[in-house]
């Protein structure tokens, strides 16, 4: 996969142009010869994925989480999967 960068001045195409080129590797928007933004292709992923991967609240949420994790400890995923398949259903 290769990486294309972009300088903004010649983005004069359609973004049609530039999505479809996505598909072959990252296409990066520079300013100056500074990323500013970049063209992705994106695989098994949501509006709603995409949204929270960029949102600062919903990592720092994560990242606090995982903290605590750290620290305190916790269920192991295998010991909640196994309590989440055996969890009566609700009248």
């Amino acid at each position: 996969m290769s990486v294309r960068t972009l300088d903004i001045s010649e983005a004069v195409g359609p973004l049609s142009e530039y999505t479809q080129q996505a598909g072959l590797g990252p296409v990066v928007v520079t300013i100056n010869g500074k990323p500013v933004a970049v063209v992705i292709a994106l695989e098994n992923a949501d509006l709603e994925t995409v949204s929270l991967s960029t949102n600062p609240r919903f990592l720092a949420l994560i990242e606090r989480s995982r903290a605590h994790q750290r620290e305190a400890g916790g269920i192991p995923g295998e010991e909640m999967r196994r309590r989440l398949e055996h969890r009566p259903s609700p009248r």
